[in-house]
């Protein structure tokens, strides 16, 4: 039989009852009542268990279950406890017989939680008002109370004995009324005799047992604070004293009570203290050292409690490979990432895993094993605490009647394995699993010895010990920061860092893997950037990273330039599909749109904050088809598609986001168009290159004409502001009908009328030759077919071919006047044979044949037209093939040039063949 079969013969006989377990005598009870905690349950409160409705208790089922037993006469505390067993007994049932899905049992306990803690916190209120009067904010409104759920409460993930990490927080400091002139005291004297009292109401010890353990270890300096803070005391303890592990503690943080402050939001006030603390502006790689020390004492912890005690070894939680670990791995790509990525600020660990994987931080099979590992621990989890009700999460010993009398037998068949050792062989596995995965995040264990820091890991050399070993020019740069002001005022550990980093550039470059002007140029962007201390985490945390900055800066020197504007997007690096893939516009834009709703739900959906959340998203692919193209990865014609294909998605996105935001908008969508011409129109963008595009509108609508310059207005504001993430484009409007004296946006109608000559104000030749690269952008699809027809009849229009050659002829001398090349140089643009030759030339077999060659109607670029235009007999033979060859190698050379902040103009002599090829091509033209 195989272990799927065998599972499901021992669910069907767990729940018909007639299983013997492994170490039970035949008869004895099988299920949940192998649970002793279930045993005393069904024991004591037979009376009451058929209180709770059938299924998986929900809110309503809790509410009508409390108010039956409290019918029965039984007082607040106690009728929260007995209602705490009926569920958990109803949790065992369905889980050991029924195979309940996770999701369902921790759901069913964070709804107890949050019931609980309701009932209490508006009982406590209630009572301590009526001797005090109600605190009141500044306004007149009640001061509030809000009781913050920490951990699995936070995350909605509570275990069926878990107990519940709190902090209390209250919203505004003051004095209370009083009652007839007495009874006043201050606010945090007030909340400080509510939390005594919810504590009362819900973690005391009863004879019915308690309804959750609560522990405030969590809260602002631990067990020495006062049980209850103000907003303004936490906020300012998170400036001064917040440390990193409470960070990943605030993660999951949410207000679970009083419900009535979560129904009106106004608990959302807490969300503008706690998100700045827990997610930085800038990729927080720092916190990968506190995490390490964070787990190295839960360890040592659980080593020191599992000393001469073999039985405690066996921890699934806490244990290597445990539960901890997948939510330390979670947690910590969250925390590095959410301040830039707010879709990963989820507080679920399961949800949080798919988020990770979707956004590209971890392969989605490394995400599902991870998950699968999660369900599979937490439900061996929730059976161990099935037994006897206690807070353990360690795995009994035996598989006998001798040994822990068949406990493990039981979990291992209410997991659905026919007996232990398949049970254990797939829970070694997973652990196993989690265990490589944790320690490849952080690491491995010998990486974590030497990432602790200066205390308790082997010293850094210092910088001047290190100078020796260095070629010349980079000790000349890293001596200069011996006594360097940035370098000494440095935090202790960010120096071990950064001297940690120049031994291994230096190694690299005694082994051969990096060369000399590689790390000169690292150092020479790394100085002014000493102070930005997650930079040097960042490239200490990942050697691949560093390798592969080392290697692009190596490459060319303007990607140093850029990542010294954005030096975030080094981050990008770290991604192994990198340079596996290309530029896709729906996956930007829906990581866009997902973000804005992360936003949106937190309420940071300012104008600042998605101006800031558009020019990083854009910033980042920039740079992957930067490193993609200093690898080798793309040609020139893919940089440019990719380039022009990102700048068509940034419009389109901030053109909905422009438009939604807009106070006068009059109608849902805009009938609106962008037309890109020049680069943008042809597809062939660079690196910081400019768009030439034209807005348009087509709507009937009297407030249209002011709506739309309002919004074209915005747009533009929108694409060019330089925030402190910089800017996105610069934009130039000059070709729109009549140029800078004309209107920023015009009707559809105008600009058609224009550009055919309908009238006395039409286009001129130069603008009917900028048409020959107009293409439609973005905008209501109608307008797309009504551009397309425009620009067809502009280029097939019949004209006097001579006097087409004179105008184009004169237009390209004042282009060369205008762009004097030094005497014995030639320019790969604007000399004679350059690429500004063949594109005029282009423009003129276009507008001068197109009509009666419709092959040249279409957009292609100048390479497939002069190719077209050949095989149409436009051109002799194998003069278009050249030129084309001629003007791809011509962009190569100018792009490589750019790239590395050089001049393009060169020696005539090295292009010979491509100038000649050129001016065959303008003479077989022009004449």
């Amino acid at each position: 039989m195989s272990p799927g079969a065998a599972g499901a013969a021992a669910v069907r006989s767990l729940t018909e009852g007639d299983v013997v377990v492994p170490g039970q005598t035949p008869g004895a009870p099988a299920g949940s009542m192998h649970s002793r905690f279930v045993q005393r349950i069904r024991r004591r409160y037979a009376a009451e268990l058929a209180l709770l409705s059938p299924g998986l208790p929900t809110r309503e089922t809790l509410e009508s279950t409390f108010e039956a037993l409290s019918t029965r006469g039984h007082a607040l505390g106690a009728a929260l406890r007995i209602l705490r067993q009926l569920v958990l007994e109803r949790l065992a049932q369905l889980d050991c017989e029924q195979q309940a899905p996770l999701a369902g049992v921790t759901g069913a306990v964070t709804l107890l939680a949050e019931f609980a803690l309701d009932r209490a916190c508006v009982h406590a209120l209630s009572e301590l008002s009526a001797v005090h009067g109600t605190p009141l904010a500044p306004d007149g409104r009640p001061a509030q109370l809000w009781v913050i759920g920490m951990g699995k409460l936070g995350a909605r993930e509570l275990n069926v004995s878990s107990d519940i990490d709190l902090i209390y927080v209250y919203d505004h400091n003051g004095e209370t009324p009083g009652v007839d002139g007495r009874g006043r005291i201050s606010h945090q004297e007030f909340f400080a005799k509510a939390v005594k009292n919810i504590f009362a109401l819900v973690g005391d010890t009863t004879e019915h047992g308690f309804v959750f353990r609560v522990d405030l270890a969590l809260r602002p300096n631990g067990n020495s604070g006062p049980p209850v803070v103000s907003l303004d005391a936490l906020e300012e303890y998170f400036l001064v004293q917040g440390r990193e592990w409470e960070r990943f503690a605030w993660l999951k943080s949410r207000v679970v009570a009083p419900r009535s402050a979560v129904e009106d939001r106004s608990a959302q006030a807490l969300r503008g203290v706690v998100l700045p603390f827990v997610f930085r502006r800038y990729l927080d790689y720092g916190v990968f050292d506190s995490l390490r020390v964070l787990h190295r004492q839960i360890r040592e912890h659980a080593a020191r409690r599992s000393a001469g005690r073999p039985e405690r070894a066996n921890d699934v939680k806490l244990s290597r490979g445990g539960i901890r670990e997948i939510e330390f791995v979670v947690q910590l790509l969250q925390v590095v990432r959410g301040g830039q990525f707010p879709e990963l600020r989820t507080r679920p660990t399961l949800q949080a895993l798919q988020r990770v994987a979707a956004a590209g931080l971890m392969p989605q099979a490394t995400a599902e094993s991870l998950a699968r590992a999660y369900e599979f621990l937490r439900r061996v989890e929730h059976r161990i605490q099935y037994l006897d009700d206690q807070q353990t999460h360690v795995l009994p010993m035996g598989c006998n009647a001798d040994e822990d009398d068949g406990d493990l037998a039981w979990i291992a068949h209410t997991m659905g394995y026919a007996d232990c050792c398949p049970f254990l062989h797939e829970l070694d596995s997973h652990r196993e699993f989690v265990a490589q995965e944790f320690d490849k995040l952080l690491g491995g264990q010998e990486e974590c010895k030497a990432c602790v820091g200066p205390k308790g890991s082997r010293a850094a050399p210092d910088l001047e010990s290190l100078l020796e070993q260095m070629p010349p020019q980079l000790r000349e740069r890293i001596g200069r920061w011996c006594g360097h002001p940035r370098v000494m005022a440095l935090r202790e550990d960010a120096r071990h860092r950064l001297s940690r980093l120049i031994a291994r550039t230096g190694q690299w470059l005694l082994e051969g893997r990096v060369g000399e002007q590689a790390a000169v140029r690292m150092a020479d962007w790394l100085e002014p950037l000493l102070r930005r201390e997650s930079y040097l985490a960042l490239l200490l945390e990942r050697p691949n990273v560093h390798e592969r900055l080392l290697r692009l800066l190596g490459a060319a020197k303007w990607p140093a330039r850029y990542l010294l504007r954005h030096p975030g997007v080094i981050d990008e690096l770290a991604s192994e599909a990198l340079f596996s893939e290309r530029f896709t516009p729906a996956e930007f834009e829906q990581d866009l749109e997902d973000r804005r709703r992360a936003l949106c739900r937190t309420g940071e959906d300012d104008d600042e904050a998605l101006l800031n959340l558009l020019r990083r998203a854009h910033h980042a692919e920039v740079f992957r088809t930067l490193a993609r193209d200093i690898e080798g990865r793309l040609t020139v014609e893919q940089v440019a598609d990719d380039l022009s294909a990102l700048a068509d998605a940034v419009l389109r996105v901030t053109t909905r986001w422009c438009w939604d935001r807009l106070k006068s908008r009059h109608r849902e969508t805009p009938r609106f168009a962008i037309i890109g011409y020049g680069k943008l129109g042809g597809k062939e963008l660079g690196y910081g290159s400019d768009l030439d595009i034209v807005f348009v509108f087509e709507d009937e609508d009297e407030r249209a004409q002011e709506v739309y310059a309002a919004f074209v207005r915005k747009l533009i504001n929108w694409l060019t502001t330089k925030t402190a993430e910089g800017d996105l484009y610069e934009i130039d409007t000059a070709l729109r009908p009549n140029g800078s004296s004309g209107l920023l946006v015009t009707t559809f109608s105008a600009y058609e009328n224009y550009q055919q000559g309908r009238g006395s104000n039409t286009a001129w030749t130069w603008e009917h030759q900028a048409m020959t690269r107009a293409r439609f952008v973005m905008g209501e699809p109608a307008l797309a077919q009504r551009f397309d027809g425009v620009r067809e009849a502009v280029i097939t229009a019949p004209r006097d071919h001579d006097a087409l050659k004179q105008q184009i002829v004169a237009m390209r001398q004042r282009v060369r006047a205008a762009h004097p090349v030094k005497a014995g140089c030639f320019d790969v643009k604007h000399s004679e044979g350059g690429m500004v030759d063949a594109e005029f030339a282009v423009q003129y077999l276009v507008l001068a044949h197109s009509g009666a060659h419709r092959e040249l109607v279409p957009n292609l670029g100048n390479i497939a037209l002069l190719q077209r235009a050949e095989a149409a007999g436009l051109l002799p033979a194998t003069v278009g093939q050249r030129a084309a060859a001629a003007y791809r190698e011509l962009r190569r050379i100018q792009h490589g040039a750019r790239l590395n902040e050089e001049p393009t103009q060169v020696a005539p002599e090295s292009l010979t063949a491509e100038r000649e090829a050129i001016q065959k091509l303008w003479t077989a033209v022009f004449g």
